[in-house]
């Protein structure tokens, strides 16, 4: 599913991979990835794998967790995204796995005349779909009609403290992601009952009393 390549001043000291559903990370020795040092909690955070997803929930730490430079409580991750607890850096990188190439080819290719054929080494087809980002435009409230390019690979969206929601842009499509709040946000009027969905073009999510339309070409 994923690693994660663990350094200290620019010195990689592990290398782990993700295999189980639920990875738990701090300075007791229990942990599945030990960091002994002080500015790291006890129980730091936890990595969670949702299908081929994975959540980093910070596990209300002393000096909190970081991603690309920005606290958060809880965040779908995405390739090469820096989490950083105390002065240790930890990278994130998928499995780059031939699934991924199909899928970004295959996609857009559908749409193709027949017996039209890709080079094994053609590139561009991902290059040009990445220049076309999604849009989510806001329906009601005082920002209707406001639109908002998702050009971010994670894009969030909601009230903080409140309830918050995330947009991750990825070689198949974009997925929507429950992050914070007591009451799940909904899309098409059905409440996000696992922790992420795929979107679809025309797709309309409530969150935090806003309702916003996904339109992706």
């Amino acid at each position: 599913m994923g690693k994660l390549v663990v350094s200290l001043d620019g010195v990689v000291i592990k290398d782990v991979q993700l295999t189980k559903d639920k990875t738990t990370l701090g300075r007791r020795p229990y942990n599945d990835i030990v960091i002994d040092n002080l500015a790291v909690s006890g129980e730091h955070a936890v990595l969670q794998m949702v299908g081929g997803d994975v959540f980093i929930e910070d596990l209300n730490s002393t000096n909190g967790t970081y991603i690309n430079g920005k606290a958060i409580k809880k965040q779908l991750l995405a390739n090469s995204d820096i989490v950083e607890i105390g002065k240790y850096k930890i990278k994130f990188l998928l499995d780059e796995s031939g699934d991924y190439e199909k899928t970004m080819i295959l996609k857009p290719g559908s749409a193709l005349p027949a017996g039209f054929g890709l080079p094994s080494s053609f590139s561009g087809l991902p290059a040009a779909v990445a220049t076309l980002p999604a849009t989510i435009k806001v329906l009601n409230g005082a920002a209707a009609g406001r639109e908002v390019s998702l050009t971010k690979v994670v894009t969030t969206v909601g009230k903080p403290g409140v309830q918050v929601a995330s947009i991750t842009k990825r070689p198949s499509g974009y997925v929507f992601a429950h992050v914070e709040g007591a009451a799940r946000p909904s899309v098409n009027g059905v409440p996000l009952t696992g922790e992420s969905i795929p979107l679809k073009n025309g797709d309309v999510i409530e969150l935090a009393g806003t309702q916003m339309q996904f339109a992706h070409s």
